[in-house]
């Protein structure tokens, strides 16, 4: 935690510009809170408790200046999940019992953050993050669309990801025609109003003009009679307050304790996976550049996961959405996501029958918008231009979980880049064993080999070693010998590149030239020809 003067001053410097800054991400955060906590199985109004103590608890605690905490679209599927299977069809207890399991898990993340665990995040594939990301996408998208044209939730009750996507024919077939209405306008905004050429109007968060434009359209078409009861087209936001809801009944029971695992293990891993991707992409776009301090953003995440959880709010994570529009809007400090949190407050305690007026085909329309970014054409077109390999990767984990979980989608993906490293000529035992030689040639000039190959599962012995060169020398990391140089690799040592050389380094590849590209993508893996390797193994 940084000192009382520092975060002080950052306060009496900022404030201004974090201020207004906070207010705008508030805006946006607002609705997809409400759309993201119901999603989720959850009393909508604790999507907002969740940004709220993420703003105004752990913006102190917090290792990044920059980050905005609250819940993702990211974590809806585990969250759903947990109440469906913890509940077993009930889903208030359900509720409840998920509290149990983020409490627990904010426990835990808390001690990874404390054991400076963060740099475990470069073990896992690129691909298979991207994968997992796009699988979440597709599964929000799988129910929000049957939301958005009036399906009645409870047509939809027990469907696995790919029953909904069957189902999608159906609902267009049977839509309710003034919620599909106020689901279509409000797809209409999000997706169009990037393409506005007024200046003023871009500013506006499309979320809220979403928001504006479906109570109008809700109260046009009456949506609170009696004849729509079965489809449930408004918000019921649930009770805001400071009350303890959690229900740990889930460790002493022997037929919940195996579910209660399940998702305790998917809340620390996918939780925290996303909040240091999140923290390493803000890092990169942060105008002063500053660094990150990314076990004790897990720390901090996983303080305000226990609090959040006892209070009955969402999993929180650094979300790279609004962390991204907090610095589009100015923000210089952690003053900014606190204020957001403070206007979230006075939000949930000023508008709650305003709340109560929000279609759910407005939230629907959104989170359809997030899911469609996470797995857009572009992110199929971006990664086949890294790698068909990669794409492979890519498309095992989005199959493997849409069919199973996240949990075995992710390991399917890292599996299957062993296997594709292997076919490519890598040794299991290269995969497995490291050998990297630094030497200093002299003062401040370094020089590292790469003696087999350098792919994702011994990044983090290459990350440790290259940590030992001092700030401001000349690196030149050799990889004449190196049998294989893998996209995860190449993709972390083209950041640190960046971060080396702004510190006044110079850093320098060498011997990529004899490697054969698997793409045209600067980042693409490469391997070395047989003929070479041949060599290299006579020679050694």
């Amino acid at each position: 935690m940084r000192s009382k003067q520092s975060i002080f001053s950052s306060l009496s410097h900022h404030w201004s510009t974090d201020l207004l800054s906070g207010f705008l991400v508030s805006l946006i955060a607002l609705p997809l809170c409400l759309g993201i906590a119901g999603a989720s199985n959850f009393p909508p109004i604790m999507g907002v408790m969740t940004a709220i103590v993420g703003g105004m608890v752990v913006a102190f605690f917090a290792g990044s200046e920059l980050t905005i905490k609250g819940p993702a679209a990211g974590l809806i599927v585990i969250v759903a999940g947990a109440v469906d299977e913890l509940g077993k069809g009930d889903m208030e207890h359900g509720w409840k019992l998920a509290l149990g399991v983020i409490v627990v898990a904010g426990l835990i993340q808390v001690l990874l953050g404390l054991l400076k665990v963060a740099k475990f995040v470069d073990f896992v594939p690129l691909s298979a993050v991207h994968g997992m990301l796009a699988a979440i996408g597709i599964i929000i998208m799988s129910k929000q669309l049957h939301l958005a044209v009036g399906t009645a939730p409870a047509e939809m009750k027990g469907k696995e990801p790919l029953e909904l996507l069957e189902m999608v024919p159906h609902s267009l077939a049977h839509m309710e025609y003034h919620i599909a209405i106020i689901g279509g306008v409000s797809l209409f905004i999000m997706f169009g109003w990037q393409y506005l050429n007024i200046k003023a109007l871009k500013k506006v968060p499309p979320a809220l003009i979403v928001l504006v434009v479906g109570v109008l359209l809700g109260q046009y078409f009456h949506l609170t009679e009696p004849s729509y009861k079965n489809l449930k087209p408004l918000v019921n936001p649930g009770d805001f307050s400071f009350s303890f809801n959690a229900d740990f009944a889930g460790l002493t029971d022997s037929t919940l304790l195996p579910i209660f695992l399940k998702y305790l293990l998917m809340f620390v891993l996918i939780g925290s996976l996303e909040s240091l991707l999140t923290g390493r992409a803000i890092d990169l776009i942060d105008p002063e550049k500053r660094k990150s301090n990314l076990s004790q953003d897990i720390t901090a995440v996983g303080i305000g996961n226990v609090i959040a959880g006892l209070l009955g709010g969402l999993p929180m994570i650094s979300e790279v959405a609004r962390s991204s529009a907090n610095i589009n809007n100015g923000a210089k400090s952690r003053w900014a996501n606190f204020f957001h949190g403070v206007f979230l407050l006075l939000f949930v305690v000023l508008l709650v029958p305003v709340i109560k007026m929000v279609p759910v085909a407005s939230l629907a329309a959104m989170l359809i918008f997030v899911g469609f970014r996470l797995a857009s054409p572009r992110e199929f077109a971006h990664i086949y231009h890294i790698g068909k390999e990669q794409l492979t990767i890519f498309l095992i984990t989005i199959i493997t979980t849409l069919a199973t979980d996240l949990l075995v989608g992710i390991a399917a993906g890292i599996i299957t880049k062993f296997i594709i490293q292997i076919a490519f000529g890598v040794k299991i035992s290269d995969i497995l064993k490291s050998r990297f030689d630094l030497t200093e040639k002299e003062v401040g000039v370094y020089q590292l080999n790469v003696n087999n190959a350098a792919v994702f599962a011994n990044y983090l012995k290459l990350k440790k070693i290259i940590a030992q060169v001092p700030a401001g020398s000349s690196l030149v990391i050799d990889f004449s010998k190196a049998t294989y140089v893998d996209h995860t690799v190449a993709d972390n040592l083209n950041n640190f590149r960046k971060d080396f050389e702004a510190a006044g380094g110079v850093l320098t590849f060498r011997g990529l030239d004899k490697h054969e590209a698997l793409s045209e993508h600067p980042l693409a893996a490469r391997r070395l020809p047989k003929h070479l390797r041949k060599s290299r193994v006579e020679i050694a």
